[in-house]
């Protein structure tokens, strides 16, 4: 027979399991409804049977290009981007330790937005090829930034200030993007900015499909090492785990699934900051979160993107609605912290 303390631990593991699974069902419910909600409702409203016949390819007039071509498309990008964002934004917390180190935060979405908006108002690129330049740009940047805080060793407070200095410099090269374009087209770069699920295309779904599986599948698979690396080198590396190896392969994944996120919807604000601590207090501690945060991150995009479109007199895109979460918890969590005297970097 166990000891108390053994059986304590048993019965706690297998609580905080318990836990995990029902909550990660409970928010793809919640995901499969909103996503349901968003392919049924809009200024026409189609019923279930009429959305199914027109996905297995039935010709129906006046439904067809709406169903298939817009709201479709629509759904599966929020769906995806949430994903990527959620799973991108909690892994860059775990793995610096710090929850003020989301993407959205220390630089990471800022190179490809620049990018972007120079394709838009610059060379007047399609918005597949602005796609491939945000990807392309994201990831040189982003890897900018992570070597340069390798300088004298790597530093997760070096890579926040880095990232928080790039992004104020991209920053500000957009601003003079922006204010040297002509009117025109000023309005089509702001929409991107602001993070819109507006126009995307069902081309520009199977890359960023790809894009979540493959890079999401790495950081799930080292899910166990970066849970091992929270508990500081010393003792990661007496446990068998090649820091430097595993950090790098974390840090680009995350990155790549925030540039292919972003290339597509632009940087929806928030969702990658606030998946994670939600995630965490869903789940509690002792417990990986990776895809309660990815699962939550899909529920804020579709989430705010319906806000958007429906709840308020005018329409937003997703990215407003988000933000206007963030901010608020942005400024919760600095009280709360210099409150407690903790130190953010």
């Amino acid at each position: 027979m166990k000891p108390d303390g053994a059986n304590s631990i048993t019965e706690g593991y297998q609580k905080r399991n318990k836990k995990y699974f029902f909550t990660s069902l409970i928010l793809l419910m919640i995901t499969l409804c909103l996503a349901s909600f968003m392919m049924i409702y809009g200024n026409t409203i189609y019923s279930p049977a009429i959305i199914f016949q027109v996905l297995m390819g039935e010709e129906i007039k006046g439904a067809g290009f709406t169903i298939a071509s817009l709201r479709f498309p629509r759904m599966l990008s929020a769906i995806l981007c949430g994903f990527a964002f959620g799973l991108a934004g909690n892994t860059f917390q775990m793995l610096l330790g710090n929850p003020l180190a989301s993407p959205d935060i220390i630089g990471v979405t800022s190179g490809a937005s620049v990018a972007a908006v120079f394709g838009i108002l610059v060379l007047g690129l399609s918005q597949n090829e602005v796609s491939l330049l945000a990807v392309a740009s994201g990831i040189i940047i982003s890897s900018l930034i992570y070597f340069l805080s390798r300088k004298n060793g790597f530093s997760n407070g070096r890579l926040i200030l880095t990232g928080i200095g790039i992004q104020a410099f991209l920053n500000a090269v957009t601003s003079w993007l922006l204010l040297r374009a002509s009117e025109y087209d000023v309005a089509s770069a702001l929409r991107w900015l602001n993070g819109s699920l507006n126009g995307i295309k069902t081309d520009q779904i199977p890359r960023l499909f790809i894009a979540v599986i493959l890079s999401g599948g790495i950081i799930l698979l080292l899910n166990r090492h970066l849970m091992t690396l929270q508990l500081g080198e010393t003792y990661s590396i007496t446990l068998g785990v090649h820091i430097k190896t595993i950090r790098l392969l974390l840090i680009l994944c995350s990155i790549v699934l925030i540039a292919f996120a972003v290339s597509v919807t632009g940087p929806i604000a928030s969702v990658a900051f606030l998946s994670g601590p939600i995630a965490a207090r869903l789940v509690g501690s002792g417990r990986s979160n990776l895809i309660v945060s990815a699962l939550m991150g899909s529920v804020l995009v579709l989430t705010g993107d319906l806000a958007g479109q429906f709840a308020l007199p005018s329409r937003y895109p997703a990215g407003v609605i988000t933000g206007i979460l963030g901010a608020p918890y942005l400024l919760f969590l600095l009280l709360h912290t210099n409150r407690k005297g903790e130190n953010i970097s």
